[in-house]
């Protein structure tokens, strides 16, 4: 008798079958949920990137074409090429803004960083109020125009309080923002009282990445306070102290309310600060032409100035490992 010998038919050709029938499926379900993610990630940019090119993009090309016409809301725009340019190499009064300006920048920058540090290091070092937090940013919640004009009246030399509690003291009256002197160190402090808050709550955050370990091991080894400052929060710090000088000085550039409000300019043009040449270039004297090439100069210098930054901090690098 012969005995049939049969063996389980092998299921090699059908998984390989199942295997070639899924594998399509699932990489058309990948791609559908890739584009589905992709439509709403466009949906959720889609505002942002409007607002870029209608509020930014498309006004800084607009200007930069305006500086090279002549140009005055009332007859069609003139291309004039290079004159604008020429006019304002030869504009002493453009120059004269521009020391200014500088001036102004090195007070505030200097001022602002060395106590929005000295305020971030005491917060983070001392305590971490919520409180006290929002009591520091509170200066930074008003408006420059309203900061601006509240100033004017504590500063007045005839009215203000602040010049009452100098006479009080036997003091001579002190006219703040009527002096040539005074005037840009008073726009200079003003700015930093408002903004300070702001910077140091940048910092304190900045301050918040560098690990406790390295200020207890530093403890242990017999290391004060002021060694702990210069040796770990420094280092640690800097990139984030680092772009934080970058926004400072880019915003510092650009100031302009509290001049309007307090000085406009004045006295006779000791306040008169770049951007407020400009908006009376502008708005003024009706010279729109002029008023864009003098922006697209504070345009290049401030990308100079944040590339140098960026490069002389090494703002892209930590020395945290």
């Amino acid at each position: 008798m012969t005995v049939a010998s049969s063996s389980p038919p092998s299921r090699l050709p059908l998984d390989g079958v199942t295997e070639s029938r899924t594998k399509p499926r699932t990489s058309r379900a990948g791609a559908r949920e890739g584009q589905g993610d992709g439509r709403l990630a466009a949906v959720f940019v889609a505002p942002a990137l409007l607002g870029f090119v209608v509020f930014l993009l498309w006004p800084t090309l607009r200007g930069i074409y305006l500086s090279f016409t002549r140009f005055n809301l009332l007859t069609p725009a003139e291309w004039v090429g290079l004159d604008n340019y020429v006019r304002m190499v030869h504009d002493p009064i453009f120059w004269d803004s521009m020391k200014v300006t500088v001036e102004y920048v090195l007070i505030n920058i200097g001022i602002q960083t060395v106590c929005a540090l000295a305020i971030a290091v005491l917060l983070q070092r001392l305590t971490q109020s919520a409180v006290l937090r929002g009591i520091v940013l509170t200066p930074y919640l008003m408006s420059n125009v309203v900061a601006g004009i509240v100033w004017l009246w504590i500063l007045d030399t005839q009215l203000g309080i602040g010049n009452e509690i100098l006479a009080g003291l036997g003091l001579d009256r002190i006219p703040f923002l009527a002096d040539e002197t005074w005037a840009i160190p008073t726009i200079a402090l003003i700015n930093v009282w408002r903004h300070v808050g702001y910077t140091a709550l940048l910092l304190f955050a900045g301050l918040q990445a560098i690990p406790n370990d390295m200020y207890e091991a530093a403890k242990v080894d017999g290391a004060s306070e002021w060694r702990m400052f210069w040796r770990i929060t420094m280092p640690l710090l800097r990139p984030v102290l680092a772009v934080v000088l970058i926004m400072t000085v880019i915003g510092s550039f650009q100031v302009f309310d509290t001049v309007a409000v307090a000085t406009q300019g004045g006295p006779a043009n000791a306040t008169n600060v770049l951007q407020y040449y400009i908006y009376g270039s502008a708005f003024g004297r009706f010279q729109f032409g002029y008023a864009s090439a003098m922006s697209v100069a504070l345009l290049v210098v401030l990308s100079a100035i944040t590339i140098l930054q960026y490069r002389l901090t090494r703002a892209g690098q930590s020395d945290l490992g």
